[in-house]
């Protein structure tokens, strides 16, 4: 399947039905708030492989209210559907569904999908009801999508393990599979929020990708010299101009993201958020305390 037809655009639950039925299995699910960008690229194109030369790729698009605070970006978050069909076009995405919202929420919801303890950790702590909102219109997709498959970033390491989590415990039968997180030249983890950033800002933020770099270079002395690295570049960032405002840096077990001590051994998730200026950003790696380190694409030689 090559990445020059131009996929099939579902605005509506109906139109949905009708262009899903007529997709050849097995169907692969990308969910996005649109405003693709290099990164997305990745997702689709994994996408596209676990769909194989005779299966189909489905794309939602929509900005979900239902996860955004009432200080947070939700009226400005970019929607640029014409580009985001041209990306989809290229990447061989055969269905994308950009519906309203009441589309999708058709009454407000009383009923959402508890995210449990994890969900009340690092974003969750410091977006309260955000992981609510992303599991309840994650639910409803798959439901409206019928998926065999979806795939979501590693970028939002703490949202691809609550999904997983819910696929687990609702017994959904969808698979479920974490996309490389991409990283733009400078080694910025590609997202829509960083075109927000003035240039003095993305100056700045570059901070949290050289944090996690000298992380990784003084993790093989322990997880307390990989956080010690970390937050020594990011106490200088605190110091710039304009300022780093970190909200987390944490070192995590994998699966279930929760804190592990100075003395840990071991692979561990390293997560960090921080704002710059009025920009929310999030960022992770995967570091081995107290051993080789595996290779990360774009944050390698950044320190």
């Amino acid at each position: 399947m090559t990445g020059t037809q131009i996929p099939v655009l579902a605005r509506t639950r109906r139109g949905l039905a009708a262009a899903r039925a007529a997709l050849a299995a097995p169907v692969v699910l990308v969910p996005t708030m649109g405003a693709l960008h290099d990164g997305h690229r990745s997702p689709l194109r994994l996408a596209r492989e676990l769909a194989g030369p005779d299966g189909s790729v489905l794309v939602t698009i929509f900005v979900n209210p239902l996860q955004f605070g009432p200080l947070e970006d939700f009226d400005r978050y970019p929607r640029p559907l014409e580009q985001d069909l041209a990306v989809c076009a290229e990447e061989g995405v055969q269905l994308v569904f950009a519906p309203a919202r009441q589309e999708i929420y058709p009454a407000e919801p009383a009923v959402t999908v508890n995210p449990g303890e994890l969900g009340r950790l690092l974003e969750g702590k410091s977006r309260p009801g955000f992981f609510d909102g992303v599991l309840t219109v994650v639910l409803k997709l798959f439901q409206l999508t019928q998926p065999d498959a979806a795939v979501f970033g590693e970028k939002d390491a703490q949202q691809l393990a609550l999904i997983r989590r819910m696929v687990a415990d609702l017994d959904l039968g969808v698979q479920i599979a974490g996309a490389p997180l991409y990283r733009d030249q400078d080694g910025l983890a590609a997202s829509s929020r960083n075109g927000y950033l003035s240039g003095p800002e993305r100056a700045s933020a570059l901070a949290l990708p050289r944090a996690l770099a000298a992380a990784r270079g003084a993790a093989a002395d322990g997880a307390a010299s990989a956080l010690g690295a970390a937050r020594a570049v990011l106490a200088a960032a605190a110091a710039a101009s304009p300022p780093v405002q970190l909200d987390y840096l944490v070192l995590a077990e994998p699966d279930s993201l929760t804190e592990v001590g100075s003395d840990f051994s071991g692979p561990a998730t390293l997560l960090i958020a921080a704002r710059v200026g009025a920009t929310r950003l999030i960022d992770n790696t995967t570091v081995n305390a107290g051993g080789k380190q595996e290779p990360a694409p774009g944050l390698d030689g950044l320190c």
